[in-house]
């Protein structure tokens, strides 16, 4: 059986906080994240029949088996060509509208990409369709590049990896919900899948009447915008409490003197730069590992697994369910563990673990037929997989996208790790099918090299970031490498920056 996930954005975030400022705080970030795109799983034979019957009725003659997979083709991987210009428009607006403004323009494309969809069937057009999906790319893009970025520079320092998380705990609520909506007993029938393909629109609704109400970030008004007062007047107070507010103006404060006269940056400009050379080789190497590290390929493997381990295949789709959950446990998981352990230990750890995962998976796959315990022991491997990619590489990417930038450089880094992410996406779509048919299962030997080579990266290369500010890490990143080169102004200005 072959179906379709559509990548979910789908965020809610939950953390406890005593104090009435940092609740406020959650709420924020709740509501930002309650956005942007629900999860449809919609079986392959109920569009061809869509496809098909409307080719028949509009042109009374049944489509070419060619022309069914290219359209089939088109309707999957447009939605990915929609992540990438939303990753490029994301950036930009983000900088013009500000952070909050642009989320909420956002929300005009998941609701107009719902409406299409629903419509499509009783239109009988499935042009419809795939604009629609056009749409919820460019929304998924879009949302992908500055809700992290917003929650990054809204969070307390003690707090920004636990707000980060909330990309990837409510991604994986999306795959959860989902699945489970897609199962035949709620939407999952063939009549009812316009109204799950327009599931996509109740985020966006949700957000468009709660996120207004709360404020934009302190450090886009305060060091892009120039505006001191608005920041002053009860921003920072809002977001950080009385107690930290003052520490949290002196940081802004510290970066904006050592960014003056400095504009937010372009991507190439960025690319360009030696001075955050390493930070940009990080960013692309750990966006485009975290689309090809095999973490597709071990759920396209989940049903076949599955029937070997004799589950009855009208049971696969919940014991499909069950591996989404694992991986939302784990990224919960992660996002309490992350101010303690640290970013580096959590994705390195991670990736390590997924190597483990892919020899052993390899192993059992090869031995199938040789003891009944083996498929048992597959479905463990499917499992343990996925919830080492929760555990680090899931959530802490992000995160560590946000950190290893200060304002002016922050949004053209984004879509830089966006657009990388979204190629390797299309790529290791493009690409899979061949893999398999070559190697079979022992194309996770392929995913091994990429998660070990990755994760001895992470060890000799990346510093760990928790509790620290944007400056210190910038500050950090480049003592560790020593660089000798002359570096551009804004560089020389940070390194001779007061660290707070």
């Amino acid at each position: 059986m072959v179906h379709e996930s559509i990548i979910p954005v789908c965020h809610y975030f939950v953390f406890a906080e005593p104090t009435a400022n940092l609740l406020h705080l959650f709420r924020v970030a709740f509501f930002v994240t309650l956005t942007l795109q629900s999860i449809v799983v919609v079986m392959l034979n109920v569009m061809n029949y869509f496809i098909n019957s409307t080719w028949m009725q509009r042109y009374q003659s049944n489509i070419s088996e060619n022309g069914l997979t290219l359209l089939w083709s088109t309707i999957v991987s447009i939605f990915t060509l929609g992540g990438l210009v939303g990753v490029s428009i994301g950036s930009t607006l983000s900088v013009k509208l500000g952070r909050r403004g642009t989320l909420l323009t956002n929300n005009c494309f998941s609701v107009m990409a719902a409406l299409l969809m629903g419509l499509s069937a009783f239109a009988g057009s499935f042009e419809l369709l795939i604009i629609g999906r056009l749409l919820c790319g460019i929304n998924a893009g879009v949302a992908l590049c500055v809700e992290p970025m917003y929650l990054g520079e809204i969070a307390p320092t003690a707090l920004r990896g636990a707000m980060g998380m909330g990309t990837s705990i409510f991604l994986t609520v999306g795959i959860v919900s989902g699945q489970v909506m897609g199962l035949e007993e709620i939407l999952g029938r063939e009549e009812y899948w316009p109204f799950l393909l327009a599931t996509t629109c109740i985020p966006a609704f949700l957000q468009l009447l709660f996120l207004p109400w709360f404020p934009e970030s302190p450090r886009y008004l305060f060091i892009d915008r120039g505006n001191d007062e608005g920041c002053r007047k009860g921003k920072v107070f809002i977001l950080h409490g009385l107690a930290g507010s003052e520490g949290a103006l002196k940081d802004i404060q510290a970066e904006k003197n050592n960014l003056v006269g400095f504009k937010a940056r372009k991507p190439w400009e960025l690319l360009a730069d030696r001075s955050v050379r390493w930070q940009v080789i990080t960013i692309i190497l750990l966006n485009a590992a975290q689309q090809l590290n095999g973490v597709n390929a071990m759920y396209f493997y989940t049903q076949y697994v599955f029937q070997q381990s004799g589950i009855p295949t009208d049971k696969i789709p919940y014991a499909t369910v069950g591996t989404g959950a694992c991986e939302c446990l784990t990224a919960l998981t992660c996002g309490l563990l992350v101010e303690c352990l640290g970013r580096k230990v959590l994705i390195a750890g991670g990736y390590i673990l997924m190597s483990v995962c892919c020899i052993l998976f390899t192993l059992t796959l090869a031995l199938q037929h040789v003891s009944p315990v083996f498929p048992y022991l597959s479905v463990a491997c499917v499992f343990a997989f996925v919830l080492s990619f929760g555990l680090g590489p899931g959530g802490v990417t992000n995160i560590l996208t946000t950190e290893l930038f200060t304002q002016t450089s922050r949004p053209a880094a984004f879509m830089i790790a966006g657009s990388v992410n979204w190629l390797s996406f299309f790529f290791i779509g493009l690409v899979f099918p061949f893999i398999v048919i070559g190697l079979q299962h022992y194309c996770f030997l392929v995913f091994f090299v990429v998660c070990s080579t990755v994760a001895i990266y992470i060890l000799a290369a990346i510093p760990e970031t928790k509790n620290k500010s944007f400056l210190e890490i910038q500050n950090e990143f480049q003592s560790s490498k020593k660089k000798t080169d002359v570096l551009p102004d804004e560089a020389e200005a940070l390194l001779v920056s007061t660290s707070l």
